[in-house]
C-alpha cells in the first residue's frame, strides 16, 4: 500500500481532516477503510496529528494498521467532555482501543469453515461441481476425529476455536507466550506446548496471533521443514505472519496436505501459487464480515468513544497504551 509519505498532498488532507475533527473532541475512529485512504497509522502520520488528540477508537481487533507504539510515545495534555465540569488529563501519549471479543465467534466460526474445507479439500469438488464435472478430481479427505489441532495463539479468537472444534473429535494443543487460565482450555483438556513440540506434532495448526514484531514472518521455511507430513495450515490472523513463498513450496512438495487461508502476506493481492493451488480453501479477509459481528465491532467503538467524553478513559485499550498507562 502507498504510504502518505509518497503523497504529501494526502498527508496534508489527512492532517487538516484531522485536525477538524479533534480540537474540540480529543478523539478519532479509525478502521481499515480509513487507512486504505491514509496508509498504515505509522510515525509519520501521527506526528501530523494534532497535539489535541487523545485517543483513537479502532474498529477491529487487530489493529497493526496502527503504531501504537508510537501513539502511546507521544505526549500531551487534553481536555475531554462537553459538559461542565470537564476533565482535564495529562498522559503520555494517545491512547488507542481495538474491538476485542465482538470478532471471537465470527472469526472462529471461519477458522471452522476453512479448516473443514481444508480437511477434504473442497475446493477442487466444488470448482468442479461448478465446471458441470460433477467431483472432478477430488480424491479422498480426512475426518477430523483423532486428528491433533494445534492453536497458535490461545486468546479470545483461538480459545472460541477450541470450543467449536472439540465436538469433532479433535485433540487439542496451544502454544502461547505464557500458558493461559482459561475455562476453554481447563475444560476442554487443551495442553500447552512449547512452540516447536506443537509444529512437530501437530496434524492441524490454526494461527491466531496478532501481528506485531515477534510474529511477522514466524512461520518459515525452517517451520515447515518441523512439521509433520501431511499438515494442514489455517490462517484467520494476519498474513504477514507467515511466509507465503514458503508456504506455497511445502504445499507443491506435499509437506502441506491443504491449507485455508482468510488473510494473506499482501493484502489485496494473493500470491499466484495460492490462487493456482487446487490444495487451498481461500476466503478474502471474510472472519467477520457479518452484519452480527459488524453491528457488535461498532457498537464497542461508539462505547470506547462515549467512555472517553464521560470519564476520561478508554473501555478495551491496547496492550501498548496500557503498558504506557494510557486508559
Amino acid at each position: 500500500m502507498q504510504r502518505a509519505q509518497s503523497n504529501p498532498a494526502a498527508a496534508d488532507n489527512a492532517y487538516r481532516r484531522s485536525k477538524t475533527a479533534t480540537e474540540k473532541d480529543s478523539w478519532a475512529i479509525a478502521g481499515p477503510a480509513f487507512t486504505m485512504l491514509t496508509g498504515r497509522f505509522d510515525q509519520e502520520l501521527i506526528d501530523l496529528l494534532p497535539q489535541s488528540l487523545k485517543f483513537i477508537s479502532h474498529n477491529g481487533a487487530g489493529y497493526d494498521q496502527i503504531d501504537a507504539e508510537a501513539c502511546a510515545n507521544r505526549g500531551s495534555t487534553a481536555t475531554v467532555g462537553f459538559v461542565s465540569p470537564r476533565l482535564t488529563i495529562t498522559v503520555s501519549g494517545i491512547a488507542v482501543s481495538n474491538t476485542p471479543g465482538a470478532v471471537n465467534a465470527s472469526t472462529a466460526n471461519t477458522a471452522i469453515y476453512l479448516l473443514l474445507g481444508a480437511l477434504r479439500r473442497a475446493h477442487i469438488a466444488a470448482t468442479a461441481l461448478r465446471q458441470g464435472q460433477w467431483r472432478g478430481s477430488m480424491g479422498l479427505g480426512h475426518d477430523p476425529e483423532g486428528k491433533t489441532l494445534g492453536i497458535l495463539g490461545m486468546g479470545g479468537i483461538g480459545s472460541a476455536l477450541a470450543v467449536r472444534a472439540a465436538p469433532f473429535g479433535l485433540k487439542m494443543q496451544y502454544h502461547n507466550r505464557n500458558p493461559v487460565v482459561h475455562p476453554a482450555s481447563n475444560l476442554l483438556n487443551v495442553q500447552y506446548v512449547s512452540f516447536e513440540k506443537l509444529l512437530r506434532t501437530s496434524d492441524i495448526i490454526s494461527i491466531h496471533l496478532p501481528l506485531n514484531n515477534s510474529t511477522k514472518g514466524l512461520i518459515g521455511r525452517k517451520e515447515f521443514r518441523m512439521m509433520k507430513d501431511g499438515v494442514v495450515i489455517v490462517n484467520t490472523a494476519r498474513g504477514k505472519i507467515m511466509d507465503e513463498e514458503a508456504l506455497v513450496e511445502a504445499l507443491d512438495v506435499g509437506k502441506v496436505f491443504a491449507a485455508g487461508l482468510d488473510v494473506y502476506e499482501k493484502e489485496p493481492e494473493v500470491h499466484p501459487g495460492l490462487i493456482r493451488s487446487d490444495k487451498v480453501v481461500l476466503t478474502p479477509h471474510v472472519g467477520t464480515a457479518t452484519l452480527e459481528t459488524v453491528r457488535k465491532m461498532e457498537i464497542l467503538v461508539i462505547d470506547n468513544v462515549r467512555s472517553v467524553l464521560e470519564h476520561g478513559r478508554l473501555l478495551t485499550p491496547v496492550v501498548e497504551s496500557r503498558k504506557s498507562k494510557l486508559r
